[in-house]
């Protein structure tokens, strides 16, 4: 539905290293970046999720990165508190959205919640 999205923060280079890591594991990279403090993440060259300082940082949004898999989200869960963010949730089945809803949440520097989310099913488990 989206094509990309942009999240204002407070603090550029901060946010910039703890996006890098927690979207690591997910598959996704700094792709671009703009010398007005503007970074893009993404696959390849397609970036879809932008950071920049300088607007509202509330209301606090809450954006959910899709995994491919439930190893990935663990993983992001592990990179966003070693780099600073602040839990809101472990990894684990989130069964009131649907049985195979496999998430973890973290919120970021300036309190958006920021989440990890698989679909699959383990294998065997459907």
């Amino acid at each position: 539905m989206f094509d990309h999205i942009t999240l204002s923060i407070s603090d550029y280079e901060k946010s910039k290293e703890f996006y890098s890591k927690i979207l690591k594991p997910l598959g996704y990279e700094l792709v671009m970046e703009f010398e007005d403090n503007t970074a893009c993440f993404g696959e390849g060259k397609k970036f879809s999720f932008i950071i920049h300082p300088g607007g509202k940082t509330t209301p606090k949004l809450h954006i959910a990165f899709k995994s491919k898999n439930r190893e990935a989200v663990e993983a992001f869960y592990q990179a966003a508190l070693e780099a600073g963010g602040i839990d809101n949730g472990a990894p684990g089945l989130r069964a009131e959205y649907h049985p195979n809803y496999y998430a973890a949440f973290i919120y970021d520097f300036d309190g958006h919640n920021i989440e990890a989310v698989c679909h699959n099913p383990i294998a065997g488990n459907d």
